[in-house]
C-alpha cells in the first residue's frame, strides 16, 4: 500500500517537518557530489554498528548517528520516506509544537539507530535513512489519530486501486510487516545489507512511548472566537 494524502487537518503551519524534508533533500544532493567516490565517503561519515561497539559512544560515533538520519540510498529511497513525512509528519508537529516535535524526530531517529545496532552488533555496512525516526512519526501516529482516513493506493495482482483507509489499518499493516520480515532479517548475513528493519520497530515503538512523555496525549486547546469573553 502506497500512501497517498491523510484527511487530518492541522492548526499551524509545519515549518520543521518542511524543514526537515529540505534538509534530507539538500543532504542527498551533497552525497551526489561525490560520484563514484561515494561509498566510501559514507564508510567514513555513516552509522556503523561494529565501528559502535567497537570504540563505544565516542564523540565520532555520536556525530554519525545524526549524519545518518538524513543520507539516502539513492532516489526512490529518498522519495518513498519523504512522502510517508510530508504526509504524517505534520500532523504530530501541530500536536507537540514546533520545538517538541524536532526533539521529539531526532530522539526516534537515535533510538531506531540503537536498536539497528543491537539487532545486528557484527555489522560493518554503513547504515543510512530518514526511515528510522519516520517510524517514529507513524508509531506516534498510529496513537493519536487511529481513525484519521488515509488515501491509499492498493495494487491487487494486476489492477491498481485507490481507497480511503483508516489509518490504525495503514500503518499497524505497516508495522506487522516490519515484524515478520525483521525476524526473517535475522537469519541473513549482516554483512550484506538491506532493509534496517529493526531500526523501523525501534523508531516506531520508540515514537509512541515519546510523543506521550511530550505530552501528545494532551489535546491543544484552540481559542475560539470571543473565547475572552469567559475569561
Amino acid at each position: 500500500m502506497i500512501p497517498l494524502r491523510d484527511d487530518n487537518p492541522r492548526s499551524t503551519t509545519p515549518v520543521v517537518n518542511t524543514v526537515l524534508i529540505i534538509l534530507n533533500i539538500l543532504m542527498f544532493v551533497w552525497e551526489l557530489s561525490f560520484g563514484p567516490q561515494l561509498e566510501r565517503a559514507l564508510f567514513g561519515v555513516a552509522f556503523i554498528p561494529a565501528r559502535f561497539w567497537a570504540y563505544g559512544p565516542v564523540p565520532f560515533n555520536i556525530i554519525t548517528m545524526f549524519v545518518s538520519m538524513f543520507l539516502h540510498g539513492g532516489w526512490l529511497h529518498l522519495a518513498g520516506n519523504m512522502l510517508y513525512l510530508w504526509i504524517f509528519g505534520d500532523n504530530i508537529e501541530d500536536r507537540l509544537g514546533h520545538t517538541r516535535y524536532f526533539i521529539f524526530y531526532i530522539l526516534c531517529g537515535l533510538a531506531a539507530t540503537l536498536a539497528h545496532a543491537i539487532a545486528n552488533p557484527a555489522s560493518r555496512v554503513p547504515s543510512i535513512g530518514a526511515s528510522g525516526a519516520i517510524a517514529g512519526v507513524l508509531g506516534a501516529y498510529l496513537l493519536l489519530f487511529p481513525h484519521a482516513r488515509v488515501t491509499t493506493v492498493i495494487p491487487i495482482f494486476m489492477f491498481i486501486t485507490v481507497r480511503e483507509i483508516p489509518a490504525v489499518i495503514v500503518l499497524g499493516l505497516w508495522f506487522v510487516l516490519q515484524l515478520f520480515t525483521g525476524a526473517a532479517s535475522l537469519a541473513g548475513d549482516p554483512q550484506q545489507g538491506g532493509v534496517a528493519y529493526f531500526a523501523h520497530i525501534g523508531g516506531f515503538v520508540a515514537g509512541m512511548l515519546l510523543v506521550a512523555l511530550l505530552g501528545g496525549m494532551r489535546r491543544r486547546r484552540r481559542i475560539e472566537p470571543f473565547d475572552y469573553w469567559r475569561r
